[in-house]
């Protein structure tokens, strides 16, 4: 047995057991993934997959254990090639983050700048996507580390750490009554047109769970995941906005729009960075997350990726 049938073996199940998608993105030919794996199953013994003709249709539960031990195996590889990136070129590489698009154009510009200062000669990769992307690219070892708001602690596989936490805030042309407005209430927002995130991201249900308990039902007449583009709707006298606040507190005080904190409607979301379980993390990348926020160091990452539970809470 080699590496090779192993990676063909997990990257077929990555690929939803398509043959012809695993050998595009391993840039090999079917037949000789097919072949691998018939060989590695002749020498375990063993079926990995049942199969249709010369479809698989699913794993076997004896190939189920094989995946397992095969993950942990191409991990460790993995972390083998960093120990040796990590003494043999410390100050170059590499960093892959895995975010959404609020966090990439509010949150990582200054970090990643800092970082660049500190590493000339690692280059940083930045992977948007949805929260549920985010803890994808982690999990398929495609990012280094992670940073969203939902979903991250909800995988056994990922060491979640909280990075920083934020608020909504409500957003309205300078010349709408909720302009003069100090502190808007959910029934003066219940009849408004409101513009805000799509559902999986930025705490939206943070938002809609508000309503919910008011037994109020928002008047959403736009949904996006780009803060400026909401921005843009807002201006345009769509509806009223309801934000991050990382979007509003880069925007220039001549935008034409007013923000309200909204703390005291939805309550505060906690930004969460996210590590893949196992991973050997290289100087670089702990460097990074420590430039994120102040609550995280070398010795705590350390700590929380020695730790059983999937969410450390500080």
């Amino acid at each position: 047995m080699n590496l090779h049938q192993f990676r063909f073996v997990q990257e077929a199940v990555r690929r939803n057991l398509n043959l012809t998608e695993t050998a595009k993105a391993l840039f090999t030919s079917q037949p000789g993934i097919s072949k691998a794996i018939l060989e590695l199953e002749e020498e375990l013994g063993v079926d990995i997959f049942v199969r249709h003709g010369k479809r698989l249709k699913r794993v076997t539960e004896p190939g189920q254990q094989v995946l397992k031990s095969v993950e942990l195996i191409l991990r460790e590889v993995a972390n083998l090639k960093r120990i040796g990136e990590e003494f043999s070129k410390q100050d170059s590489g590499r960093l892959s983050i895995a975010t959404t698009h609020t966090q990439a154009r509010y949150v990582l510009p200054e970090p990643v700048a800092m970082l660049r200062k500190r590493y000339p000669k690692v280059q940083v990769s930045l992977h948007q996507g949805t929260p549920e992307q985010v803890a994808q690219m982690l999990l398929e070892d495609t990012a280094d580390i992670g940073l969203a708001t939902e979903s991250l602690a909800d995988y056994d596989d990922l060491v979640t750490l909280p990075c920083y936490e934020w608020q909504h805030v409500i957003v309205v042309p300078t010349d709408h009554p909720l302009a003069a407005v100090e502190r808007p209430t959910l029934e003066q927002l219940a009849g408004e047109a409101l513009i805000s995130y799509q559902p999986a991201f930025a705490g939206r249900k943070r938002i809609d769970q508000a309503f919910a308990l008011r037994h109020l039902k928002p008047n959403i007449a736009l949904e996006a995941i780009d803060s400026d583009v909401i921005k843009t709707y807002v201006r345009s006298g769509l509806g009223v906005g309801i934000i991050a606040e990382m979007a509003m507190k880069a925007e220039p005080a001549d935008s034409g729009l007013v923000w309200k904190p909204a703390g005291h409607l939805f309550g505060r979301n906690t930004a969460r960075v996210a590590f893949r379980r196992g991973a050997y993390l290289r100087s670089f990348v702990l460097n990074f997350a420590e430039l994120l926020s102040d609550r995280l160091s070398r010795a705590l990452i350390e700590r929380a990726m020695g730790s059983a539970g999937d969410a450390y809470e500080l």
